[in-house]
């Protein structure tokens, strides 16, 4: 049984643990804001200047030309802020799961002491029930390693994934297209 002292303890650990993920969910949020008043103040500022560019087009083949010089830094731009909003939230979400892995071995640890002190004071003949209760433990602890190790592979496939298709992108907006004579 815990007693009063560690029970306490317990509670101002969890307390201190929920304030720091509240800090870091807030951070994530503040960063995501930013982002998009950057992205938001760029895209206006980008749109000012096309349209001034507009204005003085004498032709139209030169508006082709302008528009087509305008799309591909728009892509790029586009492939830039996905980016940035996956870094956001990677990061974010690797603090929560660094937390969350930390309270999972102190719970293990919890339990484990907690299955060793009915052992030692179990009564006699009651030593299948406690062979029973450490191999649940056990299977619970294999259970929760594999999770994480399936989490960390989708994430890394994600990661990939990203990358590959940021790559893709960025190609595709680097080849020039061909000029079209009439």
């Amino acid at each position: 049984m815990m007693t009063a002292e560690q029970l306490i303890a317990a509670q101002k650990a969890n307390m201190e643990t929920l304030f720091g993920l509240t800090e870091k969910a807030f951070s994530g949020v503040e960063k995501m804001v930013e982002l998009n008043m950057a992205a938001a103040k760029a895209a206006m500022a980008d749109t000012q200047s096309q349209a001034h560019a507009v204005m003085n087009v004498k032709d139209i083949q030169e508006l082709m030309a302008l528009q087509a010089g305008y799309l591909q830094p728009l892509s790029e731009k586009a492939v830039a802020f996905s980016r940035h909003v996956y870094d956001i939230a990677s990061t974010t979400s690797k603090e929560f799961s660094h937390a969350f892995e930390e309270k999972a071995v102190e719970a293990q640890k919890s339990v484990i002491g907690l299955v060793d002190s009915v052992s030692k004071n179990a009564p006699a003949g009651s030593e299948s029930a406690v062979a029973m209760m450490k191999s649940a433990i056990s299977a619970s602890q294999t259970a929760i390693e594999s999770v994480q190790k399936a989490v960390k592979q989708a994430t890394e496939a994600a990661e990939a994934n990203l990358h590959a298709m940021a790559t893709t992108a960025t190609a595709t907006t680097s080849a020039k297209p061909a000029s079209r004579k009439r």
